[in-house]
């Protein structure tokens, strides 16, 4: 997992990745009863990863910086943790030997669709594949980072295009052309920013304010998005605007949640949590 050194975010343009950003529509306003609720009103409540996405997209400029490397991969972590909050895959159990979270295959537990195009995308991969295979192999899968050309049609592609169609549907970002010299590119700067704000002050209160101490504490959600932030290289982007005394103390206590070990947390949770913290032990890897 990448190290929190920096105290400024360098903008540069966006990156291509393996998601391969050509425009592709994508849907999901259904909300799981597994998946636990936030403060914002029903029609603007986001998934993991499109949280995680909008936590990365420049306000003006509409797309994620040129230099991160992570957030692909980031994404596929967050779509495999959204699975297991909604309860659709868990952990294979583990019986009277308890093994490492890195060597414990992914199990469908249901396949009823999501309602989310991507989720859905990734349990019908998950349900026609086996054997089984582990968190860690199915981020690469599901990123097109595997050597192994058998497991390329696993691959979801235009993944963050996708999630920006979704932000722009919820009326929280728009659509627009932008000229790069050499090529044309699609970007979706913001045109809601209470929305974007709201997820920062969340994040920004959850390790300052209302820092519970015992990770136990936290709601689980903003447990696992400050994670899959932080793995995504886009966590500092909401810390931003604090003032030197404050970055410190929230950087202190995200720094306490990146040196827990993922399998002794994992006991102390119940199993629709286990997958996350699966996540979680993959990168840190």
């Amino acid at each position: 997992m990448t190290t929190i050194t920096r105290r400024n975010i360098s903008a540069a343009v966006k990156s291509t990745g393996s998601d391969g950003e050509s425009g592709a529509a994508s849907s999901s306003n259904n909300r799981e009863d597994n998946a636990e609720p936030d403060s914002d009103d029903k029609e603007t409540r986001l998934t993991l990863m499109e949280e995680v996405l909008l936590l990365g997209l420049k306000d003006r400029e509409g797309y994620t910086s040129f230099w991160n490397d992570c957030i692909s991969s980031g994404l596929r972590g967050c779509i495999l943790t959204e699975l297991g909050f909604r309860g659709r895959v868990e952990l294979e159990k583990t019986g009277a030997r308890r093994r490492a979270l890195t060597n414990r295959k992914v199990i469908l537990l249901e396949d009823t669709p999501t309602g989310d195009v991507l989720l859905d995308e990734a349990l019908r991969h998950i349900k026609e594949t086996q054997p089984a295979e582990t968190v860690q192999s199915w981020i690469e899968y599901l990123s097109g980072e595997t050597w192994n050309p058998l497991k390329l049609k696993y691959q979801l592609r235009n993944v963050r295009e996708r999630l920006a169609k979704n932000l722009v549907d919820k009326g929280i970002c728009s659509t627009e052309k932008q000229n790069f010299f050499l090529f044309d590119m699609t970007t979706h700067p913001l045109n809601d920013s209470v929305h974007k704000i709201k997820l920062i002050k969340r994040i920004q209160d959850c390790v300052l304010s209302r820092w519970p101490n015992d990770p136990r504490r936290m709601e689980r959600r903003m447990l696992a998005l400050i994670y899959l932030a932080h793995a995504s290289d886009v966590l500092e982007n909401a810390f931003t605007a604090l003032s030197d005394e404050d970055y410190e103390v929230a950087m202190k206590h995200v720094r306490e949640l990146l040196d827990l070990d993922p399998d002794q947390e994992c006991s102390k949770y119940d199993s629709k949590m286990e997958v996350m913290w699966s996540v979680v032990s993959a990168f840190n890897k």
